[in-house]
Order: structure tokens, then C-alpha cells, then sequence
């Protein structure tokens, strides 16, 4: 599911609004980047939008990313433009053709948005200059969303490692008699750590592997992000529960009722999904 972020670029003093799309189709403000220019920025874009070239330049754009696109009514603005009756609004492009590169919104974050690609190509008409700091200051916007991403993620792995040590230091400390000869001790450990694959995903290690003999790695590796989250939780939960001397069978009823519960939560979050979005291209 695609996720939608609402940002800023800041160019010469100038607020430009962006909406970064999880699926890399950032959408920039029109209206904020004609205001560089001009006090009437939707005079300013109807006017860049009723140019041949602009309207030559949408039209290619469109039929490389929208099947939807109404190619007779494209051809017939491009006809008429030029003319000095002819006028062009966002709304009526949208309306007429089904573009999706120009989009119009009302509310705090209204008005006219474009594709970056598009957004570029309106900067770059109004001043060359202009554009050039816009797609700077977009880069770095960028690079910041992703290395946020990214130490997240970090985060995360940090926090799982720190739960599977005070998972293992409760079985040690717990159920493995010093006297236990190691055969039995490299059993338990691994016991425990199918009860929560069990609790988790529904089945053992081995069961996952006689299901999967041409997959790579083991159950875990391949585990989506809420899976990992939820993974690390039970570690610590089942970590306490032996502590509490809680039964094997009624730690794993526990865990189950709370992978389950937590699945649900956590697959609904939005900053969940843009990190598995991330990580996922």
C-alpha cells in the first residue's frame, strides 16, 4: 500500500509544499513555486499551461505513465493552443484528458500539485536558476527521508539483538541445569525458539524447511517487518514468562494471542509500511 508524506522544500526564502510518495511519485506545489515569480500564482500556471510545448510535454509524459490517458483530447488542446482565446485551467486539463501528473487539492495543502517531473519542467520555464536550487533542495529532502529510513531499520536490528540476548540469558538462567549435558542444553535453546515461531508464524523451523527445501536461510530471514517487530516482543514477553515460571503450553497459548493481536495493530501502521515500502525496492 503506497504512503503519502507531507513535506517541505525551502528554496530563497520560499515554502515550497511536496507530498513524497513511498512509491517514488513525488507530487510538487505548482502554486508554491509560481509564487517566486508572481503574486497571482494560478494566473501564472494556467498561463504555462496553455503553451504548445507544455501541453506537447504533459501529453508525452501521460502516455508513458497512464493507460487512462484520453489521447483525442489531448490532441485537440494541442491544437487550439497558442491561439489568444484559447485558456487552459488545471481543473479542466484533469477533467478533460484524465491526466494524473497535475493534480488539484483543496484544504491546507491545496492547490495546483504536479509530478516532479513535471514541477521541474514549470520551475525551469519561470527561471532556470530557480529550478536548479528546487531539484537541490529536493535531492537533500530526499536523502533525508531515506536516512531517517534507514536508522530506523538500524534501530530496530539494534533492539532485536539486545531482546534475543535477554531471551537466551532467561533460558540459561531458568531451565538449563549447569549439569545438563550439551546436547540437551543446545536442545532447550533451540525448543524455545520454535516456541515462538510456533506462537508467531504457526509452525517449527523444521516444519518451515520440509515446507520450503529450495528457500534460502531459515524462517526468520524471510519474515516481513511487522513479523520481526512482533518476533522481538515475544523474545522479551516469553524472557519474563520463564521467569515467572509460567508452563511451556501456556507461555505458547500467551505469545500466540499476542502475535495475533499485535499483527493486527502493527500491519495498520503507517510508519511500519513506509519502512517495508523502503526496504522492499
Amino acid at each position: 500500500m503506497m504512503t503519502i508524506v507531507n513535506r517541505s522544500i525551502d528554496v530563497k526564502g520560499l515554502t515550497i509544499r511536496a507530498k513524497l510518495s513511498s512509491k517514488g511519485d513525488d507530487y510538487i506545489s505548482l502554486t508554491d513555486i509560481a509564487k517566486y515569480k508572481s503574486e497571482r500564482p494560478a494566473v501564472t500556471v494556467e498561463h504555462w499551461l496553455r503553451q504548445y510545448n507544455t501541453i506537447e510535454y504533459l501529453g508525452v509524459w501521460e502516455q508513458l505513465h497512464n493507460d487512462n490517458f484520453k489521447v483525442s483530447d489531448f490532441e485537440d488542446f494541442k491544437n487550439h493552443s497558442g491561439s489568444n482565446a484559447f485558456t487552459l485551467s488545471p481543473q479542466k486539463w484533469i477533467s478533460s484528458t484524465n491526466a494524473i501528473g497535475i493534480v488539484s487539492k483543496s484544504g491546507r495543502y491545496g492547490g495546483t500539485y504536479a509530478h516532479s517531473d513535471i514541477a521541474f519542467k514549470f520551475a525551469a520555464w519561470l527561471s532556470p536558476e530557480f529550478e536548479l536550487y528546487i531539484i537541490k533542495d529536493y535531492q537533500r529532502l530526499k536523502q533525508a527521508e531515506s536516512d531517517h529510513l534507514s536508522l530506523d531499520w538500524s534501530a530496530r536490528r539494534e533492539i532485536a539483538k539486545t531482546n534475543y540476548k535477554v531471551h537466551t540469558d532467561a533460558i540459561k538462567d531458568y531451565l538449563i541445569n549447569e549439569n545438563l549435558p550439551a546436547r540437551y542444553v543446545n536442545y532447550t535453546y533451540a525448543n524455545e525458539a520454535d516456541l515462538i515461531n510456533v506462537a508467531l508464524f504457526g509452525m517449527t523451523a523444521k516444519d518451515w524447511r520440509d515446507k520450503h527445501p529450495k528457500e534460502k536461510g531459515n524462517i526468520r530471514d524471510l519474515a516481513n517487518l511487522p513479523q520481526l517487530i512482533i518476533l522481538a516482543n515475544l523474545e522479551m514477553l516469553n524472557a519474563e514468562f520463564i521467569k515467572a515460571g509460567l508452563p511451556q503450553r501456556e507461555r505458547l497459548q500467551k505469545l500466540h494471542d499476542i502475535a495475533v493481536s499485535q499483527l493486527k495493530s502493527i500491519s495498520n501502521s503507517a510508519s511500519v509500511k513506509r519502512l517495508q515500502e523502503r526496504f522492499d525496492k
